[in-house]
């Protein structure tokens, strides 16, 4: 049945249509705003398999085709591995929908988004997220939604719900938030050091203008849906739980109670085998059903310590961070490095400087990107006691450094104060809760190690949340059982001043503002603990670059001197490359930049690039070849490809009959520039530089 339907949010009208395209998927929709076009679809297997998780899978995929281009690689077709872009968006789609399907439905279920069509103003992504939820509300597959999200810029203190591409240029901020017709269940973005308030309003700003979008899936899904499928709750064995507990009740309470991680894991695998070995085999049909319960059994009694007993794992307060230590200069050869330690997390972070040549060129929708500030984040197995094979970087692992990313851009200097390209790397030694967190923290201590002139320092905090019934439970710096067994995953990163990004996942039916007010009080305490935690390390920037770093001159040529450095094809620049081990950038207004890691060196280069292009001046004297001989004079080269003409007249103080009495071609001769046309032309005496009693 084909639909239409529209809904105003913000500046933004979007159009939903359905029953027109891809229409034996089980649930599709194209959705439009401006000439921004994206078509998803929602497929689940009819047959469930019980896999003991749900296996969801999001795709998002940005066609070239879309913004009129053809991609730039050696097929010239989109291949491998999905963009950054494309990994982040499914993040944000996939983090609300997640939590809203039923517990016991196992079908593979899969959501693709394709991007067919990118005005450059509207980002497809909040189109995307919309999209999916809309797909699902009229399919027959069972989810207990529907969400809708909108994006929040803030411009001369004026908040804009969905905000175009330009407005986001001029705006302090960029938040993406998810919510339910009650509640919020995700927030994700970048902030300009921004308070807490001005954030808190922001979130709740953009959920009141979902609530139209959301309006709409309702209809949408009564006039059109299809009946949901039936999902049978997996049943209890009531007899089997009691004598779980019962078995496992002291060696659970030591599990709950050990705040070592590896001696707590230790102890978990040695209380599964005490209970499968105490337990009838009469009792349960499989190992599993009993580990489950023991799982259920351990989140239950963690819970109830906190809530209840208000004790955690640790022992900590709930407000308590986890002891901190830092050490800047960790590595002798790197550019800047940190060693930074919470707990039991703990991140070796890595600055490099780098020139314009390293900067990392992205392809997408909106054109080329140039990108001189990067944060890799690395998460080997090693760190949490595992083996697994080494793949590449994953969802998570991009998703976190992104996140990291947008909370140290906010206080990184600008190109012309610093012109160097930055990759900061967080290898991640030890995890146990908030190692995206650790890699904030490590990145600031890092670039402070490396020179770089950061505006000011930066913290990140992960923030918790245990609900049960009417009792709310907020946790500073979770651990990771903490953040498993919970219900939230806060994530704040920010200055003494302000919040520069924050990252929110909810696994309940949301919170509200009371509570995700209480969470950014906390975080900020927090925050401003680790900061005088980090400042006994390093404070302040080291005033200049490490001795391994390389040096940065600059200087300023003719613009009509650019083809004399770069030369036929590069040969020249490459050449000058090569034999001063340099970097050398070229600008269009005559501005050279050389990056070297050799101070010597990179001196020598210097004066060879001014020599090349040195601009006559006059009342200069130069000693210059005699290139060519005429009737009425010769010509000289003063300078690398400029010559200028000696008139016969000004060869001696006396008169000269014939050029050749006085000048051979090949003969070096001192002379003077006496003039310079407006045309260029120079004017050049012999005998104003001679000295005195000089022929």
């Amino acid at each position: 049945m084909y639909k239409k339907v529209e809904a105003d949010v913000g500046a933004c009208t979007m159009t939903f249509e359905t029953g027109k395209m891809a229409r034996q998927a089980n649930g599709a929709v194209v959705v439009s705003c401006g000439d921004t076009m994206v078509l998803v679809t929602a497929v689940a297997e009819k047959k469930t398999k019980d896999m003991g998780f749900l296996p969801l899978t999001i795709e998002y995929q940005e066609r070239m085709y879309a913004a009129g281009r053809i991609p730039g690689s050696y097929f010239r077709r989109e291949i491998g591995r999905p963009s950054e872009k494309e990994v982040l968006t499914c993040r944000l789609i996939d983090r609300p929908l997640r939590p809203l399907f039923p517990k016991g439905y196992c079908s593979e279920t899969q959501v693709i988004i394709t991007v067919f069509s990118a005005d450059q103003e509207i980002d497809p992504d909040i189109l995307a997220m919309n999209g999916a939820s809309v797909s699902l509300a009229i399919s027959d597959i069972p989810w207990n939604g529907p969400i809708a999200a909108a994006r929040v810029g803030y411009v001369d203190g004026e908040y804009i719900l969905n905000p175009t591409r330009s407005q986001l240029e001029q705006s302090q901020m960029n938040l993406v938030v998810a919510g339910t017709e009650t509640a919020v269940v995700m927030v994700e973005g970048r902030t300009g050091e921004l308070a807490e308030d001005v954030i808190l309003e922001a979130i709740f700003f953009a959920h009141e203008g979902i609530q139209p979008l959301i309006a709409m899936q309702n209809e949408l899904r009564r006039e059109i849906g299809r009946p949901k499928r039936q999902v049978v709750a997996p049943e209890i064995n009531e007899t089997l739980r009691a004598r779980v507990e019962e078995v496992a009740a002291a060696g659970m309470e030591e599990v709950v109670t050990t705040a070592d991680k590896m001696a707590r894991g230790e102890r978990y695998d040695q209380l599964k085998e005490e209970v499968l070995a105490q337990i009838d085999e009469e009792l349960y049909e499989s190992e599993s059903e009993v580990l489950d319960l023991l799982s259920d059994f351990k989140k239950s009694l963690m819970r109830d310590r906190i809530v209840n007993r208000s004790q955690r794992i640790d022992g900590r307060a709930f407000d308590q961070v986890r002891p901190i230590e830092c050490e800047v200069g960790a590595l002798p050869r790197a550019h800047g490095s940190a060693l930074f330690t919470r707990g039991e997390t703990q991140a070796m972070v890595i600055a490099t400087l780098g020139s314009e040549r390293d900067e990392q060129h992205l392809e997408g929708l909106g054109g080329d990107v140039y990108r001189r500030f990067m944060l890799h984040y690395n998460f080997p197995p090693f760190c949490v006691g595992e083996v697994r094979f080494l793949r590449g970087p994953s969802r998570r692992d991009i998703g976190h450094g992104t996140l990291a990313r947008r909370g140290i851009e906010a206080v990184l200097p600008s190109d012309e104060e610093f012109p160097y390209t930055i990759r900061v790397v967080s290898e991640v030694l030890e995890s146990n809760g908030s190692s995206s967190m650790a890699t904030v923290c490590g990145a600031s201590l890092a670039l402070m190690d490396a020179g770089v002139p950061v505006k000011a320092p930066v913290s990140g905090v992960a923030m918790g949340l245990i609900k049960e019934d009417d009792k709310v439970v907020v946790l500073t710096d979770i651990l990771g059982d903490e953040d498993h067994l919970g219900d939230m995953d806060f994530k704040v990163v920010g200055t003494s001043e302000g919040i520069t990004a924050l990252q929110m996942d909810i696994k309940i039916d949301g919170v509200d503002r009371e509570v995700m007010g209480r969470a950014l009080a906390q975080a900020r305490e927090a925050r401003l603990h680790i900061l005088d935690r980090m400042a006994r390390a390093i404070s302040e920037p080291r005033e200049a670059v490490s001795e391994h770093a390389p040096k940065y001159i600059s200087i300023k040529i003719h613009p009509d001197k650019i083809r004399d450095i770069i030369g036929p094809g590069g040969k020249v620049i490459r050449e000058m490359t090569a034999e001063y081990d340099s970097k050398i950038d070229v600008e269009d207004d005559g501005t050279v930049k050389i990056f070297s890691n050799n101070s010597e060196q990179s001196k020598a280069l210097v004066a060879r690039i001014e020599e090349m292009t040195a601009m006559p001046e006059v009342g200069k004297i130069y000693e210059g070849e005699v290139r060519t001989i005429k009737d009425f004079g010769a010509f000289v080269q003063i300078l690398p490809g400029t010559d200028g003409m000696v008139h016969i007249s000004e060869l001696k103080k006396e008169r000269v009959n014939k050029v050749t009495d006085v000048l051979k071609e090949g003969d070096m001769v001192r002379v003077k520039v006496i003039d310079i046309d407006n045309r260029g032309r120079i004017r050049l005496s012999r005998k104003a530089a001679l000295a005195p009693g000089e022929e």
